[in-house]
């Protein structure tokens, strides 16, 4: 008898331990949610110092990663999860869960947390999202992006890059290279958002409809995409 109840009792504590873990990831990825959705808003609020209009309403998908870390000592890395969606016929996609991950070789003391925002800027860029799993390289597929009201007239963005990236610190947005770094789907945060795997191109390609728990996200990505193409516009 006593084996049996502490067999039950285990079994009891490891269902508790499984809710707590799946409840305690939906949390995190609703407050990352929310952080994007903050940075997205400063996106908007600093034309003059961040993303330019022509470029964001220009872009195929958005992906913006809070609170990426970047840094160490001797050997530098960057890490991070986060959120991507792209334009559909009918309006933004519901959102698909990314991670990212890679190194780079030098000298590197410390770490910094930054916001990461990536815009894919043309097919090819958009085909190698569905993927699901990519690695960034400075052949053209990736390159820092403009900043400021107007992108620069000398630039080849519209022409050649796939993908644009920027860095946000202390309320500024710059360029970031990111090359070497692989982007991949977050399955963990797509099962505590959407209850079950799903494959990222259905999600990205807008087969999949948003949950209630990704609507200030989807707003906020809305009202982005409009003031940005009325103000190309004008």
């Amino acid at each position: 008898m006593k084996k049996t109840m502490s067999v039950l009792l285990m079994s009891a504590m490891g269902l508790v331990g499984t809710y707590a873990s799946a409840g305690t990831g939906r949390e995190d990825t609703v407050d990352r949610l929310q952080k994007s959705v903050d940075v997205i808003h400063a996106i908007m609020a600093t034309p003059d110092k961040g993303i330019p209009e022509e470029v964001l309403s220009n872009a195929k998908c958005i992906l913006v990663v809070p609170d990426l870390v970047k840094g160490g000592f001797i050997i530098g890395g960057k890490h991070g999860r986060g959120v991507a969606t792209c334009r559909t016929a009918s309006g933004w996609s519901a959102p698909a869960f990314v991670s990212i991950g890679g190194g780079s070789w030098g000298l590197q003391i410390g770490v910094e947390g930054v916001d990461l925002v990536m815009l894919v800027m043309n097919d090819t860029g958009f085909q190698h999202l569905l993927s699901a799993k990519f690695a960034l390289s400075g052949e053209g597929s990736v390159a820092a992006g403009p900043v400021g009201r107007h992108a620069s007239a000398g630039t080849d963005w519209k022409m050649n890059t796939e993908m644009l990236t920027y860095s946000r610190s202390k309320g500024v947005f710059a360029g970031l290279t990111l090359e070497g770094a692989v982007i991949q789907q977050d399955d963990d945060s797509t099962v505590a958002i959407y209850g079950k795997k799903l494959r990222f191109r259905n999600i990205l390609s807008g087969n999949v409809p948003a949950p209630n728990s990704t609507a200030g996200f989807m707003k906020a990505i809305a009202e982005a995409g409009q003031q940005a193409r009325i103000a190309d516009n004008k």
